[in-house]
């Protein structure tokens, strides 16, 4: 079974009397421990599709299968909730916490509070007793080589530094898919490379990546890559990697 699966997905946003057709009928499948980028030029519909696969908007229409439930479905009698076949609010709420681990190109930490607190955010919504929380936290750290860092603030940390506590949040819940959204677009090529090859090590290690980036050599870290082009799947082609 897929891990994701997008069946006829359609996206309308209604701007006054415009209807902008975002997504037009996609079709895709991630397998468990995939590594995909996608690319396409700005509205190509990639950005909607992220926020599709991370449950920050709903399809107009189609199917979204991710783990085994069920997040949007048109018939009535889908398996998983409501009459119309979509999730509730919460029921969303939970799937972002728990399946969606999601990496920003701002980082979006809380400027205020340690690396281990915006770590540890995520276990708090999700009700972790403060103990367990910390070492959940500590050990993601780990994984990203800053736990040398942890009682610094965002603003004592390098932007390579801030985009590894974001990597960590992401990997604190043991998400299901990391959702990276232009990763490394507020970064030098140098620590471009050094957060592409930490990527490359988690996805090695047995997640599941979605890449969105606009940069063809970024793109080829994964395995495969999707490219959108007017709210359309236009081409979806392994890497050299993937062919290796």
């Amino acid at each position: 079974m897929a891990l994701l699966e997008l069946k006829k997905v359609t996206k309308v946003y209604q701007i006054g009397t415009v209807a902008v057709h975002a997504l037009r009928g996609i079709d895709l499948t991630v397998e468990k421990n995939e590594y995909l980028s996608v690319m396409g030029p700005s509205g190509s519909g990639k950005s909607t599709l992220m926020n599709v696969i991370g449950c920050l908007d709903t399809p107009t229409s189609g199917t979204y299968i991710l783990d085994g439930k069920t997040v949007h479905n048109d018939e009535k009698k889908a398996a998983e909730n409501s009459t119309n076949g979509m999730l509730s609010d919460d029921d969303l709420a939970y799937v972002r916490n728990q399946k969606i681990g999601f990496v920003f190109q701002t980082f979006n930490l809380l400027p205020r509070i340690t690396a281990l607190h915006n770590v540890e955010l995520p276990l708090i919504y999700a009700g972790f007793h403060k103990k367990e929380r910390i070492e959940m936290a500590k050990e993601a750290l780990r994984k990203v080589n800053l736990i040398d860092r942890m009682h610094h603030q965002p603003n004592e940390l390098s932007g390579g530094q801030r985009q590894r506590v974001a990597i960590a949040r992401a990997l604190v819940n043991n998400p299901s898919i990391i959702l990276a959204d232009e990763p490394t677009g507020n970064l030098d090529s140098k620590t471009s490379q050094e957060i592409m090859q930490l990527l490359d090590e988690l996805q090695a290690a047995g997640n599941t990546i979605v890449l969105v980036t606009h940069e063809t050599d970024i793109a080829n870290h994964a395995h495969r890559v999707v490219h959108f082009l007017d709210g359309l799947i236009a081409s979806d082609e392994q890497t050299l990697k993937g062919k290796g």
